[in-house]
């Protein structure tokens, strides 16, 4: 018995499932108003509408990061877990290079590289924790 106390004392899924959750919320938060990501982006400027194209790009995103948080909070703990994690850091390292290098402006290139380096990081942090 105390084996699996002890097993579920360092069970730590609950960190990947969590920034899975996270993930997924703001995608349907992207999904249902693109202004949120295209804002911060300078995807689109202060005052103008949202270009058609902008917003199906976006939400295509949010698509994908809503399909990985769901897998990464409903996975079932080790490989299918880990898989799950690990499509959310190769996205993460895609969003960190393409948004890093690609946006029409320095400081928003700066902030979206800054926050998929650090999501990456830590969703690579919670690729450990997603069980054996």
């Amino acid at each position: 018995m105390s084996s699996s106390r002890s097993r579920r004392s360092r069970d730590l899924t609950w960190f990947p499932r969590l920034l899975g959750v996270a993930t997924a919320g703001y995608s349907v938060a992207i999904i249902a108003r693109p202004e949120l990501f295209t804002k911060p982006t300078a995807l689109q400027a202060e005052g103008a509408p949202l270009p058609t194209a902008t917003a199906i790009g976006v939400r295509a995103l949010g698509g994908r990061d809503l399909a990985c948080g769901l897998a990464m909070a409903l996975a079932p703990a080790g490989r299918a877990l880990r898989t799950a994690v690990a499509v959310r850091v190769g996205s993460d390292v895609v969003d960190l290079v393409l948004l890093g290098t690609s946006l029409p402006d320095s400081t928003a290139r700066a902030k979206a590289a800054g926050v998929a380096g650090a999501w990456g990081t830590l969703c690579a942090l919670g690729y450990l924790a997603a069980g054996d």
